[in-house]
């Protein structure tokens, strides 16, 4: 090959010279990290809790009792936090599966249920690329395990609206009972209870874990129903309810 002249270089280098600083311009940029979608303290907590969940599906055969169910509910709780929709979709049907673990469950469950743990057993958690689809994918995957035909089945959306309207009404009144001096212990066990047994009918097991802690959360002392860290511990979960009930209705 010829040598090319010395003053073609410069010429060619001249006439790239516009292009190579407009390229080194933009490389910072194109290398710049993408804006977090969640709090950083947040997504250190569903990694934790995915991490939790799996150690505790890896020895559900070794221990005596059952550890898989709270770790369950511990990453709804998460969820329930991050407002997102695949990731509540995810932890409802997770709940659900973890609901369907009695007895003698398919194998199709348990398969599902492995994949999908070891699945997001991973360091990015909220923040991976994929999570959307990921979520997605496995949350009607689970849902699919459930169904009596095997195929996951679309939730009926005028049902949805009208439990969810009513949850909220019924979710007023458990505020109230709870804003009350003291608080109300009798209205919150009846509305929660009648709560529970709604979301039980259309398979909502999240919310109606949520139901459950918030009775046995209710104290049953005369001396306790003015503490102060009893009402913020209730005014909690009737948070992660209003959350969830919101999700139902997306």
């Amino acid at each position: 090959m010829a040598d090319i002249p010395e003053k073609d270089l410069e010429e060619t280098r001249a006439a790239l010279a516009p292009t190579l600083e407009a390229t080194a311009a933009i490389l910072p940029w194109v290398a710049k990290p993408r804006p977090l979608r969640f709090a950083k303290e947040l997504n250190q907590r569903w990694v934790a809790a995915c991490r939790n969940l799996a150690a505790a599906w890896s020895a559900r055969h070794h221990v005596e009792t059952d550890s898989v169910r709270p770790a369950v509910f511990a990453l709804y709780g998460v969820a329930l936090e991050s407002a997102d929709t695949d990731c509540l979709r995810l932890g409802e049907a997770l709940a659900s599966a973890a609901d369907g673990l009695e007895g003698t469950p398919p194998a199709r469950l348990i398969a599902a249920l492995s994949a999908t743990i070891e699945c997001f057993d991973e360091a990015s958690g909220l923040e991976h690329v994929l999570f959307a689809e990921r979520a997605r994918h496995f949350a009607e995957r689970l849902e699919g395990c459930l169904s009596p035909g095997g195929q996951a089945v679309e939730r009926s959306p005028v049902l949805d609206r009208l439990f969810a309207s009513e949850a909220r009404e019924r979710l007023e009144r458990l505020r109230d009972a709870l804003a009350a001096l003291p608080l109300d212990a009798y209205a919150l066990k009846i509305e929660a209870g009648e709560l529970a047994q709604q979301a039980e009918h259309l398979e909502l097991y999240g919310i109606l874990h949520l139901c459950r802690e918030l009775v046995q959360a209710i104290p049953s002392g005369i001396d306790q129903l003015e503490n102060g860290t009893v009402r913020q511990g209730l005014l909690a979960i009737l948070d992660q309810l209003e959350t969830a009930i919101a999700a139902v209705d997306a």
